[in-house]
């Protein structure tokens, strides 16, 4: 499973990138929602409850991570523009090491 979904990402993110105007539209059209809709359903799980802890997350041995926790870091640190930059001036998407299980 970790292989195929990991072959699925690099298959639209070549086509996003390399693939002529008509395979990109496509691309965008119908594989971007997907992708949206598995992120928020993944966020979804770690939404914070009412004392602000992630409710999918251990951290700790009797008590729950402080939220945000590392799924909502995750995405915000790898989907979020930093201040200064414009979409212009990013040609591929921003990328950085997360320790996990540290």
């Amino acid at each position: 499973m970790e292989r195929s979904l990991a072959d699925y990402l690099t298959d639209i993110t070549y086509r996003a990138q390399f693939g002529d105007e008509r395979a990109a539209a496509i691309m965008a059209r119908f594989e971007l929602p997907r992708l949206v809709e598995a992120l928020r359903a993944v966020l979804d799980e770690h939404s914070p409850d009412e004392r602000g802890r992630c409710p999918s997350c251990r951290n700790r041995r009797f008590g729950r991570a402080p939220a945000p926790c590392r799924a909502y870091l995750t995405a915000h640190l790898c989907l979020v523009v930093t201040e200064g930059e414009t979409p212009e001036e990013t040609t591929r998407p921003i990328r950085r090491q997360v320790a996990f299980g540290s």
